[in-house]
């Protein structure tokens, strides 16, 4: 035991000693107590020194060795040298190893630097120990003795090398983190080439500096090298010098970073980064090989829908879980990454098999026509998926890409849950529609649009009572185009914004201007479905009013039905503050929607207007509109009806008490001059008297043709709706051609 050593260091005894043997011992003993070479034994596991001759007590300044035991050497040891006395043992432990080093102890807190030899030696309970000699005090230039002391404990793995590749010399860094003894230095590369890199730069320039994958006591690790010619100080001879840091660490870091760059932190997923470069290696390979590539675009359905009413969380759970469907779907060799939002690509190689696209589609719908469990809930989802394929429908990233886009968004205009194939005649609608687009925005600067009124009149009077504004777009080359033709894309791109507050200002314009000579009709001004969910139209209604000075109670707002499904609260907001401005609302195209009696009876509506599909089929179906007008009775509100064409249908109408009508009977919609001319003529003919008998007076007012012959009436292509008018005994023809 270490309390009880009290003599110089010996190993266990295997078997007594005969006489000679302990004469021998009693030799050694003397001869090392009275040696002027300090000699001291060390616990390495205790950091204590439990024996050392008067020598080693003068040197570590100790009055008595019980002094010198009682020591704790651990309590002002650093960590370099804590590393370097385990290494001590394990090298003791594997082979009878002796170290000849220079160290600086420091004995009663002096720096005291010697060379020192090492050595290992058993302890009496087993343990491994070390003895050492001192062989002599080194009085060095401070310089050399800090570069001692600096390679002793820096962490930088310092290696000197023959020109064979075997170490003369390794700092305790280095001896560290060799893997094995007698290790040469080609030995250390996990990757020979780079050995091979750093002797070719060595050869070339005499230095090499690289980083390297190597093998250590602690596995592979990643270590910066530098490495240069020398020679060795002790023989002369030529040598390499080798310093070696670990930058297994950094390299970690860097590939964290890396990772994150190039992956979809949520669903672990190649992110837009990785996919240009991917796509563009997949393309050349198989260019190369004269095969096809497949581009997959998956936009999953009605995501936004899921993460605005169930969360954000939610939403996330749903796409990683879809992620890891998709993944179940293509095989480890394509490429899935995920280009932000609810929005998927995958790539696909398809050699010579071009139907596994179509196949790999299918097997995504299938996959995602499980439910999928999201924490304690169940959702289901379906996708939109687009695919263009390589060479075909392009060759190079950016076009194949826009092409599998197009044709997902065209999987999503034929009801989604489906996949569509890129065609050529997917890229000329778009382009159709980008062409619409601009001709809209520029109809908006240049003034083309023209707001068109169609007389609406009072049945039982037949007076014009007022008129619908319906927009109309004088294109340069088209001539005269009807809203039908470009209203719905407005209101897909959000034009119909603009469009629509120019039509309403302009209406309240007309509305302000007719009432200003004497004319007391309403204008009635249609708002698109996206204009009506705009939470700002009763701000800009009330602008639009204080603006034009126009007259609110003369001023109706036309929507539909289907405006009122939904947010019923949002709705009915809508509606009051619209009615609280004056303004009055009418139901249009009224039952052709899903709206119900209590619905409407909820909100401020005082006009139903029937929608002209039942008033065409009152020869064939009267018992709809029979019920449609019921309906508008019931309700106590005035009835308008859409589309009148003929005698019969206005008498029909006129026979079941409906209030208003408006239709090619009479009028189409004409530009606002038109319009303003054909309420003067009334004026002039009640005014006259016509009042009696107006009916007959006011059918005159609006020819469409100004003569008969500017018809050719047996040509098969004439007009199949026209009026005949005698005016002065002259005939003209009313030609119903214009369709609102």
């Amino acid at each position: 035991m270490v309390s009880s050593l009290s003599g110089p260091p010996h190993a266990p005894a295997a078997a007594p000693a005969d006489g000679g043997d302990r004469a021998n011992l009693e030799f050694g003993r003397t001869v090392i107590e009275r040696l002027d070479t300090p000699v001291w034994l060390f616990d390495i596991d205790r950091a204590r020194v439990v024996w050392a001759n008067p020598s080693g007590l003068r040197m570590w300044r100790a009055e008595s060795l019980e002094d010198l035991v009682a020591r704790d050497m651990s309590a002002d040891m650093s960590a370099s040298v804590r590393a370097r006395l385990r290494q001590y043992r394990a090298d003791f432990e594997r082979n009878d190893a002796r170290f000849s080093e220079v160290w600086t102890l420091y004995p009663a807190g002096v720096p005291t630097t010697l060379r020192v030899i090492f050595s290992g030696h058993r302890l009496d309970d087993g343990r491994m120990g070390m003895l050492c000699e001192a062989l002599a005090e080194i009085n060095d230039t401070p310089e050399r003795l800090r570069s001692a002391e600096a390679l002793l404990h820096t962490p930088v793995m310092i290696t000197l090398y023959d020109p064979r590749g075997r170490a003369l010399y390794r700092n305790p860094a280095s001896r560290q983190a060799r893997a094995r003894g007698g290790e040469a230095f080609s030995d250390r590369f996990v990757d020979p080439a780079d050995h091979e890199r750093i002797v070719e730069a060595l050869r070339t320039s005499g230095t090499a500096l690289t980083q390297a994958r190597v093998t250590t006591a602690q596995g592979h690790r990643w270590h910066e090298i530098s490495a240069r010619h020398c020679h060795d100080a002790v023989s002369g001879l030529p040598a390499l010098l080798v310093s070696e840091t670990d930058v297994t660490g950094h390299k970690a870091a860097e590939a964290q970073v890396r990772y994150l760059a190039e992956h979809d932190t949520l669903t672990g997923l190649p992110n837009r980064s990785v996919i240009a470069p991917e796509i563009a290696r997949r393309l050349a390979a198989a260019d190369r090989d004269g095969s096809r590539v497949a581009i997959l675009f998956v936009d999953l359905d009605r995501f936004k829908t899921i993460n605005d009413s169930l969360g954000h969380p939610v939403g996330d759970g749903l796409l990683v879980a879809v992620s890891r469907r998709l993944a179940e779907a293509v095989r480890a060799e394509d490429f899935l990454a995920r280009l932000g939002g609810d929005e998927f690509l995958v790539c696909l190689s398809l050699a010579d098999d071009e139907n596994r696209a179509a196949a790999v589609a299918r097997r995504i719908l299938e996959v995602l026509d499980r439910p999928l469990r999201i924490g304690d809930l169940d959702l289901s989802v379906t996708a939109s998926i687009g695919i263009s394929l390589y060479p075909r429908d392009g060759r190079d990233l950016d076009t194949l890409m826009r092409h599998a886009d197009l044709a997902m968004y065209n999987a999503k205009t034929l009801g989604c849950a489906r996949w569509e194939v890129f065609t050529q005649a997917m890229k000329a609608e778009v382009e159709a529609q980008l062409m619409l687009e601009s001709s809209l925005r520029r109809a908006l600067e240049f003034g083309e649009f023209e707001v068109y009124y169609q007389p609406r009149l009072e049945i039982g009077s037949e007076r014009i009572v007022g008129t619908e504004a319906l927009l109309r777009w004088h294109h340069p080359t088209l001539g005269l185009v009807l809203p039908g033709a470009f209203i719905p894309f407005a209101e897909k791109t959000g034009l119909i914004d603009r469009i629509g507050a120019c039509v309403l200002r302009e209406a309240a314009l007309q509305q302000r201007a007719w009432a200003a000579e004497g004319h007391d009709i309403s204008v009635s001004v249609n708002l698109s479905a996206r204009q009506f969910r705009d939470p700002r139209l009763a701000g800009i209604v009330a602008d639009v009013v204080t603006e034009t000075g126009c007259d609110p109670r003369l001023l109706q707002i036309e929507i539909t039905e289907s405006m009122l499904m939904g947010n019923d609260e949002t709705s009915a907001a809508t509606l009051r503050a619209l009615a609280d401005l004056g303004l009055s609302i009418a139901i249009d195209d009224f039952g052709t929607g899903y709206s119900n009696l209590g619905t409407i009876q909820r909100h401020p509506i005082d006009t139903l207007k029937i929608d002209r599909s039942f008033v065409a089929t009152l020869e064939t179906r009267p018992a709809l509109a029979e019920l449609i007008i019921g309906m508008c009775r019931l309700l106590d509100m005035k009835i308008v009806a859409e589309g009148v064409e003929t005698e019969e249908q206005l008498a029909w109408l006129k026979a079941r008490n409906c209030h208003e009508y408006q239709g090619y009977l009479f009028c189409p919609a004409i530009p606002a001059d038109d319009f303003a001319e054909l309420l003067r003529r009334q004026r002039e003919i009640l005014s006259a008297g016509g009042d009696r008998d107006a009916r007959s007076p006011l059918w005159d007012l609006v020819p469409l043709v100004k003569r008969a012959c500017d018809v050719d009436w047996s040509s098969p292509s004439a007009p199949s709706k026209v009026r005949r008018l005698e005016i002065g005994g002259a005939v003209e023809a009313f030609v119903r051609r214009d369709r609102d």
